[in-house]
């Protein structure tokens, strides 16, 4: 298995304790609560965000009230960054997906630890440049993949940092974010009763395990070779 660089959103401060050790000096520690909205579309973008626990959905409402989630970023991931970083207003939404905590750092601040520290400065670059990757592979999924090649995508993309740590040890993974089917659909460019559908089928296949909102991936390593080639 080869690794996809651009899927590997491990700890955005890992190897940079002194940058993170004076970014949380500088930022502000909340509590998250589940539904909780952090910022909304055309909303001026003042701050950005470390999200120390849970999970946060990234969002876009279209013409037609439906709302495509772009990103899931969890826990050690930094967001908010590109409406900062020039400026501009939010162009999507962010909302708790379940509970946490996260770190919140207005502008001015986190200009002057990127301006003071070239490895910070560096690592937002690298981190945009994977998310244009991320979202540039997705488009080429919707184009040309079925609802189940998608959604099996979504699980080993949300599963990925735990499949690189097992390596080639091809047991049983649990999803570590708790989606709805219309969530699950809203990530996939379907819609719930398909969803709904192929989860059953792909739990009669013996891919996936389905228990209360709990999924598990059943031989991750194998379906994600299959997927990432």
């Amino acid at each position: 298995m080869q690794p996809q660089w651009h899927l590997g959103e491990e700890d955005f401060f890992r190897d940079l304790p002194v940058e993170k050790r004076e970014f949380l000096a500088h930022s502000v520690r909340r509590p998250l609560k589940k539904h909780k909205v952090i910022f909304t579309e055309d909303e001026p973008a003042t701050s950005c965000y470390y999200l120390e626990e849970g999970s946060v959905k990234i969002s876009r409402i279209t013409l037609w009230g439906k709302e495509p989630i772009i990103f899931v970023r969890m826990a050690g991931e930094l967001f908010g960054l590109a409406e900062v970083i020039d400026g501009k207003k939010r162009k999507c939404n962010a909302k708790a997906i379940s509970s946490g905590t996260l770190h919140e750092i207005k502008r001015k601040d986190f200009e002057d630890l990127l301006s003071q520290h070239y490895s910070l400065a560096r690592r937002v670059i690298e981190v945009l440049g994977r998310r244009v990757r991320f979202l540039a592979e997705q488009i080429e999924t919707l184009m040309v993949s079925d609802v189940p090649t998608r959604l099996l995508k979504l699980f080993v993309y949300l599963c990925y940092p735990k499949l690189i740590d097992l390596d080639s040890v091809d047991s049983p993974t649990i999803v570590p974010v708790n989606l709805t089917q219309e969530q699950l659909a809203a990530c996939t460019g379907s819609c719930q009763q398909t969803i709904s559908e192929t989860l059953k089928l792909m739990q009669e296949d013996g891919l996936i395990r389905v228990s209360k909102k709990q999924i598990t991936i059943l031989k991750p390593l194998e379906i994600m070779d299959r997927l990432l080639q």
